[in-house]
């Protein structure tokens, strides 16, 4: 039986839809349109053409997918699927730990089987087609039983504890379960490059060299204190390029894709990184952790006082008599999307200042012009939309556009 709150979680979930499908809509009448100055002579007429074939097919494929995701979400509510797990569940195991893992593992495992063709297609027809896929198949298998595995652990280790602070703890849960949750996000940003990278990739630190010395100059220059300068091989999955701050205190690291260093000139490079330790001297990345455990605070504070009172509500809307921690996650996730939704969007906001406060680091060292050619170039070499409509940017962008980019850059 229908309940009011499943009907309050149905028009959720389709105005969620509703708002990504229009802002897709909107993006995608907006991608060939004239090309302003700036950035009007990145593509020649031929690299152009082939830059709006990738931007269509990945718009088509995301249309396929979003809409995909959506129909088996509703087939979930309407035929009460959770529930049906949920009782999966409780038949093959006893105690509230082993039946939530059962449930998310089955949920999990299930939506990572159906969802597989369609990352065989991205990786291996759209990324292939447009030169960008260097993964092998076998590669592919190994990254996902690693994924797979790494979730199975970390994912089920914090979700036995949380479920173990909740009936241990009574009122006090949404304090030691945002504690533990912070904990483990100020240990994963510390020791991400040391235990879950090597897992994927190898590091290895920057040969003495051209580039090492630019480097080391320049962080000597503004004093940034440079330790750990890592190349990871990026080339073994694709040829785009990428470069990135990582790490708190002594374990501050800096990581250059190999595709970088064959993509930009020393130069450039130079000015890229500049970008990235204009992060750190301007503190965004403490910033940002403080927004982000601020952020986990409120979702376990209002997850804290709805577990209790309506935990009955919330597994009668998914057709359950079993109320239970794990359905009520369920129900919780979905009610606090428009939260999500506005706080994201602050958050973009946000990072977006913080971006350009680095690329002004960037500028008031003297690497605004190879800055601005080394961001031209990557997103040459990825071929990426430079005209995405403003309410796209404006919900879903961290960073601001090229153009936007490049005009601050450019400003005296």
């Amino acid at each position: 039986m229908y309940t009011s709150l499943f009907f309050v979680i149905i028009a959720i979930l389709v105005l969620d839809f509703a708002l990504e499908t229009i802002l897709d809509y909107l993006n995608g009448k907006n991608a060939s349109v004239t090309l302003p100055d700036e950035v009007k002579d990145l593509y020649d007429a031929e690299k152009y053409k082939k830059q709006q074939e990738y931007f269509v097919a990945n718009e088509k494929f995301g249309l396929v997918t979003g809409l995909f995701g959506f129909v088996v979400m509703m087939l979930m509510f309407f035929l009460f699927g959770f529930a049906f797990v949920d009782n999966l569940a409780r038949s093959w195991v006893e105690g509230s730990i082993l039946v939530a893992l059962v449930f998310f593992g089955i949920l999990y495992y299930a939506n990572e089987i159906i969802s597989m063709p369609f990352s065989l297609y991205k990786t291996f027809v759209i990324e292939e087609k447009f030169g960008f896929n260097k993964m092998t198949k076998g590669l592919f298998a190994m990254d996902t039983l690693k994924g797979w595995l790494m979730t199975a652990i970390l994912g089920g280790g914090l979700l036995s504890l949380l479920i173990l602070i909740y009936e241990w703890a009574g009122d006090s849960f949404w304090i030691l379960g945002w504690a533990l949750v912070a904990f483990i996000s100020i240990f994963m940003m510390m020791f991400y490059s040391n235990l879950i990278v090597p897992l994927f990739n190898k590091q290895t630190p920057l040969e003495e060299g051209e580039l090492r010395t630019a480097i080391e100059a320049f962080c000597q220059k503004v004093g940034y204190r440079l330790s750990n300068l890592y190349v990871i091989d990026g080339s073994k999955r694709t040829t785009k390029a990428n470069a990135y701050f990582t790490g708190l205190g002594t374990k501050k690291r800096i990581v250059l894709y190999d595709t970088l260093m064959s993509t930009l000139t020393t130069e450039e490079i130079v000015a890229v990184l500049a970008h990235e330790i204009g992060h750190y001297k301007r503190k965004h990345t403490k910033k940002m952790l403080m927004i982000s455990l601020l952020n986990t605070a409120v979702i376990f504070y209002l997850l804290s006082l709805v577990l209790g009172a309506y935990s009955q509500p919330f597994a009668e809307a998914l057709g359950s008599d079993n109320h239970s921690f794990h359905l009520s996650l369920i129900v919780f996730g979905i009610l606090y999307t428009p939260i999500s939704t506005l706080l994201s969007v602050g958050i973009n906001v946000f990072s977006r200042k913080n971006e350009y406060e680095a690329d002004n680091f960037a500028k008031e060292q003297g690497l605004a012009e190879p800055l601005i050619s080394a961001l031209r170039k990557l997103s040459e070499s990825t071929l990426s939309n430079l005209t995405p409509h403003p309410a796209y940017v404006f919900f879903h962008y961290s960073h601001p556009t090229l153009l936007q980019r490049i005009r601050n850059l450019k400003k005296s």
